[in-house]
């Protein structure tokens, strides 16, 4: 029987947010590591991935959640920026993986180890779910901090997501300094 090499599932949330920053996170979990409620973050409720981030930060082998600003994103873009993400939450890790598992189809390498891009692959791995999950409850949990220093946008409802509340907001208000400026929807 062939050893348990570690393996890193990352993930990141944010990436179609007018406001604030891309959330960027990295987990490997334990060989046998079993949560039947682990699913895409955009899958599950609010409370559920509440309930489910607590479960993933204590069981983990190690986790890490990185953020990276809105003024990194509009000097590199969203892509280079979640990437760049990942490659910080990699550093982070406790424990070096052997392999990388990565949400999506796009990836740059990271250091030496090999990489595996899936798209969907919140839905069909553990590790990346539970990166999603770590990456949207981290970042919801910062918007709805920077909603009580910047009423208005309804960042406690729409996390920096384009709703109509948030696009009329910035015609009503003008943008703040967690606004990317470069997104055609902040172009007011």
């Amino acid at each position: 029987m062939l050893p348990h090499i570690p393996e890193a599932g990352c993930d990141e949330a944010g990436r179609g947010c007018l406001a604030g920053p891309v959330a960027c996170a990295a987990v490997i979990l334990p060989e046998n590591f079993s949560c039947p409620d682990l699913n895409d973050s955009k899958q599950l409720s609010e409370k559920k991935r509440c309930e489910l981030r607590p479960v993933i930060e204590e069981n983990a082998i190690a986790w890490a959640v990185v953020m990276i600003s809105p003024q990194t994103i509009d000097e590199i873009n969203i892509l280079n920026a979640s990437i760049f993400g990942m490659h910080e939450a990699l550093k982070r890790l406790k424990v070096k993986p052997q392999h990388i598992l990565v949400d999506g189809n796009r990836f740059k390498p990271f250091e030496d180890i090999p990489h595996t891009t899936v798209v969907k692959g919140d839905a069909k791995y553990m590790s990346v779910a539970a990166a999603s999950i770590l990456a949207k409850t981290h970042r919801d949990e910062l918007m709805e901090r920077l909603s009580g220093e910047f009423p208005g946008y309804g960042w406690e409802q729409n996390k920096g997501y384009p709703t109509k509340a948030h696009r009329e907001a910035l015609k009503e208000i003008g943008l703040t300094p967690w606004h990317r400026v470069t997104f055609e929807g902040c172009r007011i």
